[in-house]
């Protein structure tokens, strides 16, 4: 879904508050009936959730509280968000590895078990099909999840690359987790909220571990992740045991971690500088371009053999053209689209994401710019609604991230 979900939140608030609620609901929720609901669906309702379509999905964009508060609350206490549109999965048998190393960029050979990293899918053009979280938790099992809005091409890029490695005699199949729901906990009282819920020591899992272990009576997969910058997790439960689930970490909280919607959500994971599949990262970007080099594994940019490799490896060698950047700026914030100028009124780029960062109170952008112009400190100027306001090019995160990692 493209565009910012902070902004189509804000439209949905106006709506709501300006015009009569029926109406507005018969109006915008038009297509209810084709969308799907996660298990936790009437829950959210019940609990005042404003609910939109999305990727296909009648989600959440937010509470009886505002997107400001909630972002806040999020950093200062916590966050309970159902992800369960995103598409889990797990690739079995003894070349599962070498079989998902054809796709990503990643190390995957290199990871030990129980831990994972984000990577990209990538097309033969190097361009990111999308973004994901994998995990090895054996050497034949890889445990993935991807974006709701992509999991229609992603499952079929897979599937037809799986049927020729197959062909060939590799041993790899897969099972998607249709029977499983994805609750995210965010913010400082994540780990100890979670603590009351499992006999397992959560001190000792660090940030991009994974563990399968019980959670409120049930078998669950656990990854201390997220997309908000906070320390967290990311709970696959069986989806008869979500909504139990998610009401014992909202009382263990005394109140304190709240649903928290897409709306949010977005705001979170600008503030932490993170790319949002269909903004900040499209079939014709990088991973290079996104900023995202890191991610490809040393050995994978001595070996390449993943789609895309000679452009990306290229790239690596010899610069790209364009790199993603963070900004703030001056006047309203900019969204999806404006166009980023030198300050002679030259075009040198184009925001992807951007909005008013509510723990900071600034306006907060990312987009892509020529290279060379990407670091921090050069100034710009960005249209919004035809007029040009001040930016400058500011280091990500904007907001600290706060990830539990090993004391050095």
């Amino acid at each position: 879904m493209r565009g910012s979900l902070w902004q189509l939140a804000q439209s949905v608030t106006r709506r709501l508050a300006q015009a009569d609620k029926r109406v507005v609901a018969c109006r915008f929720f038009a297509s209810e009936a084709d969308l799907k609901e996660t298990v936790l669906h009437d829950f959210h309702v019940a609990n005042g959730g404003k609910m939109v379509p999305f990727a296909g999905w009648s989600m959440p964009i937010q509470y009886k509280d505002s997107i400001m508060d909630s972002t806040v609350n999020c950093r200062v206490n916590g966050g309970l968000f159902d992800v369960s549109h995103m598409c889990g999965l797990s690739l079995k048998g003894k070349d599962c590895v070498p079989f998902l190393e054809k796709l990503v960029i990643a190390d995957v050979a290199g990871l030990a078990p129980g831990t994972g990293t984000l990577t990209v899918f990538t097309n033969e053009k190097g361009g990111a099909i999308d973004d994901s979280v994998i995990t090895k938790v054996k050497d034949d099992h890889i445990y993935l999840v991807v974006n709701a809005g992509c999991r229609d091409k992603d499952l079929a890029h897979i599937e037809e690359h799986m049927k020729a490695f197959k062909a060939k005699g590799g041993d790899v199949s897969w099972h998607i987790h249709d029977e499983r729901s994805l609750l995210a906990l965010q913010g400082p009282l994540a780990a100890p909220v979670l603590q009351h819920l499992t006999k397992d020591d959560l001190s000792k899992l660090y940030f991009g571990e994974f563990r399968i272990l019980d959670i409120n009576g049930a078998t669950c997969y656990l990854t201390r992740t997220g997309y908000t910058g906070e320390d967290g997790f990311e709970i696959s439960v069986p989806s008869e045991n979500a909504l139990d689930l998610a009401k014992a970490i909202l009382e263990k909280s005394e109140g304190k971690v709240r649903l928290t919607g897409l709306g949010a959500r977005d705001s979170l994971r600008l503030e932490a500088g993170l790319c949002l599949y269909g903004n900040d990262m499209e079939q014709h970007i990088t991973p290079v371009e996104a900023g995202l080099t890191w991610a490809i594994g040393k050995r994978r940019r001595a070996e390449g053999g993943f789609l895309g490799a000679e452009v990306i490896l290229k790239q690596l060698a010899e610069g790209p053209s364009i790199r993603r950047a963070g900004f703030v700026s001056t006047g309203p914030p900019p969204r999806s689209h404006s166009e980023i100028q030198d300050e002679k009124g030259n075009n040198i780029g184009e925001i992807t994401s951007g909005g008013f960062s509510p723990c900071l109170k600034k306006n907060i952008a990312m987009g892509y710019v020529k290279s060379g112009l990407h670091k921090a400190g050069t100034k710009a100027k960005i249209l919004v609604r035809g007029k040009a306001y001040d930016g400058v090019v500011t280091k990500m995160p904007f907001v600290p991230t706060k990830y539990y990692k090993p004391s050095s």
